[in-house]
């Protein structure tokens, strides 16, 4: 986002930001289904009518809510990555994980509007929301294809079946502009799903309040077994 210019512009700018602030924290205390600008307003110290100059409507509050936890999640990501040499690619795998695991845990009612239920009646509308809601996976790809071009993934490469899949990975790769072959590019995407649904079910309480006395540690071995998924380790 350009810097603003002009004092009114600035104002603006930080109101937005005052706005989207304020909504993430009635995210985390009253749901994103219950978001109501009138209830932003009274927070801010604006008549309820004012805040509709701002933002016109709870869905366009929900979708800067949901660009500025992608944002956030994947500065995190980068964040992450900055530590750790380029060529070290099981390294950066495990980076992005603990990363997002631990963003997810200190923001999980933001995680929850990103990757939980849907908010009935709400869509995040795709021209602004898929280029910051996949950051993360686009780490991940980046990752892949290094260490495919780098000749350091350890499976074979072979081809995936049925034929259609096979199409629908090709166009995955023509999409992301990379080399890697179907199957890297399957077990990648298998890698993704698990990751995040490992850490949902944790953010989400799926797996019990006693089950794991400590959650990290088999967060630890499942990052683990993904990184080996993918071929490296």
């Amino acid at each position: 986002m350009a810097a603003a210019t002009t004092p009114r512009a600035r104002a603006r700018e930080q109101t937005m930001r005052d706005i989207v602030r304020i909504g993430r924290q009635h995210l985390a205390t009253d749901g994103a289904a219950a978001l109501s600008l009138r209830a932003i307003a009274r927070d801010l110290g604006l008549v309820s009518s004012a805040v509709y100059r701002y933002v016109d409507s709870r869905d366009e509050l929900l979708t800067l809510l949901v660009i500025d936890g992608y944002d956030e999640l994947g500065d995190a990501v980068d964040a992450a990555l900055e530590s750790v040499a380029t060529t070290n690619h099981a390294d950066r795998l495990r980076a992005i994980g603990r990363a997002v695991r631990t963003w997810a845990l200190a923001e999980p009612a933001t995680y929850a509007l990103l990757f939980g239920s849907p908010v009935p009646g709400y869509r995040a509308p795709a021209e602004r929301t898929t280029v910051p809601g996949t950051r993360v996976i686009r780490r991940l790809v980046q990752v892949w294809e290094d260490a495919w071009v780098a000749g350091a993934v350890s499976h074979d490469g072979g081809a995936v079946s049925p034929r259609r899949l096979s199409r629908d990975l090709a166009r995955v790769r023509r999409d992301q502009g990379i080399t890697a072959p179907d199957e890297l590019i399957a077990r990648g995407v298998l890698m993704w799903a698990a990751l995040f649904g490992c850490i949902s079910f944790e953010i989400f309480g799926q797996y019990g309040a006693d089950t794991f006395t400590q959650p990290q540690d088999l967060f630890e071995h499942h990052l683990k077994v993904l990184v080996e998924t993918v071929g490296l380790g």
